[in-house]
């Protein structure tokens, strides 16, 4: 047998070199993690998709038949309800919500990421929530699955786990909202900045991040296409005359911001003594308040669901300002309800519809308030959705670069900054908590640890 160390600059000694370089190595697992994060991501976006259209074809089957019908919509939403806050309940509690605080607690050392119950309690109680029609969004589900992924590799690969973990758990994150809305470099700056005093920074973390992001992005453009997922046509770019609006709006939405918050973290902290009393009381809940939503949606389907059916519909002009305020208001009670209850389901997706509402709300005002329109109904709607997540995750930057990725509106970027400037600012000055970092403190608290804030 030939001795390996008799081989100078041979292919031995070159791989040895290599497996030194841990930079690469971990970047090649982050490949791993954003890959199967993407394709899992695309397979969750499909399968959701499909019950959705199952069962609205299920009622419909039922034709004339009125009082069957809403207890078919009922019962439906409802049983669905009850299988994922159950699953949430008997197996992986830390998967109740989006999972997103979970994965910054985890990066703090502070939680737990078993990923081998989280995976499938997420998958599949988030193909129950989402598919029963109440107001939640994929990008919870995607982010937490994918960070979980990310622990999968770096506990499978045995590789220098103190390099690995936090760095693959922390690509993973970025790869779920790139594989939730196409938008790799959403993705990357999620990581940057939603989790800035959780993210360990170094050279290899940061490149496992990007190439998780770059490697989901890939996955899911190759099954579900490459197009934005909300492209609403070419934006107009706004005149100087008219960023004064930006800001009025954005105070505005800063605002609405801290209403939302508020209500959901209020609503948690109530739901969590009740849900204290009795084990059952928990997925009893979630059958009672998916079921409602079913029946809301078979009379109104523009209440329910993410929200991004109804986009297009509200930048056409098919609602007024009357009906959008109505609209808006029961969105956000429904909002509230479905994330504040602990569904297994995430928040971004419906603030992106709140957002779009609410600026178009807006716009119709000034349009009745000025002789001339200042600005086009797709612009209001736009400068909507980053602002109403900006103030709510207070993430600026992230919200400017997942709205420009899923519309395709570069020429906004100025008019997105300022509206996203001024709703955080009005969101700080008015005390509002970041809503992922209030929901982690709220856990911690239940287990006596209080963690310190950056200044």
């Amino acid at each position: 047998m030939v001795d390996k160390s008799q081989l100078p600059g041979t292919v031995f000694q070159r791989i040895e070199k290599l497996q030194d370089r841990s930079p690469f190595i971990i970047v090649i697992l982050a490949c791993l993690v954003g890959t199967l994060t993407g394709l899992i991501g695309s397979a969750f976006q499909l399968a959701i998709a499909r019950i959705i259209e199952w069962r609205l074809h299920s009622t419909s089957l039922l034709g004339d038949a009125t009082a069957a019908k809403y207890l078919l919509a009922f019962l439906i939403p409802a049983v669905m309800g009850f299988v994922a806050y159950y699953l949430v309940k008997q197996y992986a509690p830390e998967s109740s919500g989006s999972g997103i605080p979970e994965i910054e607690g985890a990066l703090l050392d502070l939680r737990p990421v078993r990923w081998a119950r989280v995976l499938p309690v997420k998958f599949f109680g988030g193909l129950a929530s989402l598919g029963s029609g109440m107001v939640l969004g994929r990008e919870g589900p995607l982010v937490q699955m994918g960070a979980n992924l990310g622990k999968m590799v770096s506990d499978i690969s045995h590789y220098d786990k103190q390099k690995t973990q936090y760095a693959l758990v922390a690509a993973g994150a970025g790869a779920g909202i790139t594989a939730a809305f196409n938008a790799p470099l959403g993705g990357i700056i999620f990581v940057i900045e939603e989790m800035r005093e959780e993210f360990k920074y170094s050279e290899a973390s940061i490149k496992a991040v990007i190439a998780a992001c770059v490697c989901a992005c890939i996955a899911y453009q190759m099954i579900i296409g490459t197009s934005p997922i909300l492209y609403l046509g070419q934006a107009a770019l706004a005149p100087i005359s008219s960023l004064w609006i930006c800001i009025v709006l954005g105070i505005f939405l800063g605002i609405l911001g801290v209403l939302s918050n508020h209500s959901i973290i209020r609503t948690r902290q109530a739901l969590d003594k009740l849900y204290d009393k009795n084990r059952w009381i928990f997925p009893c809940t979630g059958f009672v308040i998916a079921g409602l939503i079913g029946v809301v949606g078979l009379a109104s389907p523009q209440f329910t669901g993410g929200g991004f059916a109804i986009i297009p519909d509200v930048i056409a002009g098919a609602y007024a300002l009357w009906p959008l305020l109505v609209i808006l208001l029961v969105r956000l009670l429904l909002t509230v309800l479905s994330f504040g209850s602990g569904a297994p389901g995430g928040v971004f997706s419906p603030t992106l519809a709140l957002g779009t509402v609410a600026g178009v709300s807006f716009g119709l005002l000034m349009d009745q308030l000025m002789p001339a329109p200042a600005l086009p109904m797709m612009t209001y709607a736009i400068l909507g959705m980053a602002g109403l997540f900006a103030a709510t995750i207070r993430a600026p930057l992230t919200g400017i670069v997942i709205v420009i990725e899923m519309t395709g509106s570069y020429a906004l970027i100025l008019p997105l900054v300022l509206t996203c400037l001024a709703s955080t600012l009005t969101a700080q000055t008015l005390g509002g908590l970041p809503l992922y970092s209030a929901m982690l403190d709220n856990t911690l608290a239940k287990l006596g640890i209080q963690r310190k804030h950056e200044a």
